[in-house]
């Protein structure tokens, strides 16, 4: 199963694809974590000590790789030719770091802008990645994407079996994160999950979400203050303690919506 999380800047979206990587592992799934952001911090989230988690260098800013995979060097200019379907069999094992037993991270990184066209060498050799990833009944690919919807402009976001829009408790906010639910909807993405975070009233979120006239089951993750603090002493999800409210919540999302995969 693949699990897109999405959603805009400063939702949460690291955290909860952290706390869920975790949970699934916990669970018995073989997971492989994939950080697509443009400012990569899945790894801290997750637990991997600073000093280790900066010397990550994401796939798409390995040059060297991306030119010997796809016959092109990023950045080079417009009308290059270079191979769509790049060879990528062997970066999992490469490439991707052991966090825990059956839980691994890849950085992939996201494709800078103001240096790539929307259809590039770095974009290729990332579809190609995620597209090649052919996954038993007991493994789990779980995205933590780009904020925004540059992941569905760029064709990121296809073969995904689930996507978790992550929203704050506020009608902008969730506004926006229906709009991004209708454009994988356009994609083909079947389940579709709006998260709303960092919840400190249950039913007035409620209410604002059912005020959109929602087309999309949702959930509600409570504002939890030990967040705050793992993140100023950049500590990952692994150190929250069992009655974390973050934690308790995703582990609802993970029994309501995903606990029929274990049987």
């Amino acid at each position: 199963m693949k699990i897109l999380v999405a959603g805009k800047g400063g939702t949460g979206k690291t955290t909860i694809t952290a706390l869920l990587s975790h949970i699934f592992s916990n669970e018995g799934f073989n997971v492989l974590a994939l950080d697509t952001d443009s400012i990569p911090n899945l790894a801290l989230t997750l637990g991997i000590p600073y000093e280790k988690a900066k010397t990550i260098i994401p796939i798409v800013k390995n040059d060297k790789l991306i030119e010997e995979r796809t016959g092109a060097k990023p950045g080079e200019g417009w009308g290059l030719l270079f191979s769509l379907t790049p060879n990528v069999r062997d970066i999992i094992d490469k490439y991707a770091l052991q966090v825990k037993n059956n839980l691994k991270l890849l950085v992939i990184g996201s494709i800078d802008s103001s240096r790539e066209g929307c259809l590039c060498p770095a974009i290729a050799f990332a579809k190609a990645l995620i597209r090649h990833l052919l996954l038993g009944r007991k493994d789990v690919v779980i995205v933590d994407s780009e904020a925004g919807a540059e992941v569905f402009g760029r064709g990121l976001a296809e073969k995904f079996d689930y996507m978790l829009c992550v929203c704050e408790p506020t009608l902008k906010s969730i506004d926006i994160g229906i709009k991004l639910c209708d454009m994988a909807k356009e994609l083909g993405i079947r389940n579709i999950v709006i998260v709303i975070n960092k919840v400190t009233d249950y039913n007035v979120a409620c209410k604002l979400y059912e005020k959109l006239n929602p087309k999309y089951p949702y959930h509600i993750i409570r504002y939890d203050e030990n967040i705050p603090k793992m993140d100023v002493e950049g500590q990952g999800v692994n150190i929250l303690p069992k009655n974390s409210p973050a934690l308790l919540d995703v582990k609802s999302l993970f029994k309501r919506f995903f606990s029929c995969m274990k049987k």
